[in-house]
């Protein structure tokens, strides 16, 4: 019985971060961090780490997958099944509403204007995921080797991003075991 409010709330919780939230996943990450390590507290700081990495790195779209493993971390399947619903609902009614009136809405001058100022909004936002995750990485000459790596490969190379994260995966495991040899 206790669940049912848990999920209820984590659904709520997600439905209002998938509302409110223009521009995709990154732009999403912020929020998701302030309701569920900050205000709510289902989720630590390293587990919000974790959660993005995951979620960054299996199929599917970031905000949907981070509100699924978060979902299923604070309330189990039921939890999962709620988070995903509630982040993914707002989106999908929206567009379906949008479809019907495209052809009218995208003449609208104001409505051009607001989207510009919207992609604004949502670059400050995907800036501000960065400068989080950034804080809370692990530093060292390695990391920014690999960060410096992996950008320069998606920015300018015709490299697949699943090639660069299985790299970075496997730079990131053969560090640790070459430390983990090291302190014995």
């Amino acid at each position: 019985m206790k669940r049912i409010p848990k999920t209820i709330s984590l659904f709520l919780t997600f439905m209002k971060i998938g509302l409110f939230t223009f521009g995709g996943g990154y732009a999403m990450i912020p929020l998701i961090h302030r309701e569920t390590v900050d205000d709510k507290k289902w989720i630590s700081d390293e587990d919000i780490l974790e959660i993005i990495a995951i979620a960054e790195s299996t199929p599917g779209p970031i905000a949907i997958n981070a509100a699924t493993f978060i979902g299923y971390r604070v309330s189990g399947f039921w939890g999962a099944f709620a988070a995903t619903i509630g982040v993914a609902l707002p989106s999908f009614v929206i567009i379906t509403a949008i479809s019907f009136i495209l052809a009218e809405f995208q003449s609208i001058r104001w409505i051009r204007y607001a989207f510009n100022g919207i992609r604004a909004g949502v670059l400050a936002l995907i800036v501000k995921a960065l400068w989080s995750m950034y804080r809370q990485s692990p530093k060292g000459i390695f990391a920014y080797i690999i960060m410096l790596g992996a950008f320069a490969a998606t920015a300018f190379l015709p490299v697949n991003v699943i090639f660069v994260i299985l790299i970075c995966a496997a730079a990131g495991i053969a560090q640790a075991l070459i430390a983990h040899r090291r302190n014995k």
